[in-house]
């Protein structure tokens, strides 16, 4: 059995991601796949979580994505899939996930939800 994190908005949040995400989850799981859930909090509102939530990142606390980085490093995890919408992680352009995919020694694989026309130069530095 493989064992997958899933980072991303997560019920009760409500956005379009936290339901893909959700749907995601629950659709590995009934495969047989064991999921753990990596929610990302907006900093708004403190969101109860079903269990499926094994850690929760605060968007604005880049410390926040390094713990990340090291429960996942440590837990054991075949694989992370990661999902991306500019927006939902902090710091300028969204750049703060990049202190968590830098320290990873798991492969990753990431849904990119939109992709930006007109990136700034840091956006199109930082992730092309």
């Amino acid at each position: 059995m493989k064992k997958i994190a899933l980072i991303g908005n997560y019920p009760p949040r409500k956005c379009g991601i936290a339901t893909f995400t959700h749907d995601l989850n629950e659709g590995l799981k009934a495969a047989g796949v064991l999921m753990v859930v990596i929610a990302i909090n907006d900093g708004i509102a403190r969101y109860d979580y079903p269990d499926d939530v094994g850690l929760q990142i605060e968007q604005n606390e880049i410390a926040s994505y390094i713990n990340a980085a090291y429960y996942l490093n440590t837990n054991e995890f075949d694989a992370i899939i990661l999902q991306h919408e500019f927006g939902i992680f902090g710091g300028p352009d969204g750049q703060h996930v990049i202190q968590l995919l830098r320290r990873l020694r798991i492969p990753v694989i990431t849904t990119f939800h939109t992709i930006l026309d007109d990136p700034s130069d840091s956006t199109a530095k930082k992730f092309f």
